[in-house]
């Protein structure tokens, strides 16, 4: 098989993975808190601000996804 044909093959496959993994599962942990919602701190802890303390973030190809439909509803 051509490297170049490998290469596209395995990057066509690879995309159609995450968007099916963005369909199924559109949250992702939070890398801030890793899913936990707090961050430890010297004394005590606090919350995560990014995930607001879900522990959950919206994944980047679900937000391009939503964009790109909302673009396209309100045209």
């Amino acid at each position: 098989m051509h490297p170049v044909l490998l290469a596209a093959i395995t990057a066509i496959i690879s995309t159609l993975c995450y968007a099916s993994q963005c369909y199924v599962s559109p949250f992702g942990r939070c890398r801030k808190c890793h899913g936990k919602g707090r961050i430890p701190q010297r004394r005590g802890t606090r919350y995560c601000r990014r995930c607001d303390a879900t522990g959950l973030r919206l994944r980047l190809g679900r937000h391009v996804w939503n964009h790109v439909r909302r673009l396209y509803h309100d045209r």
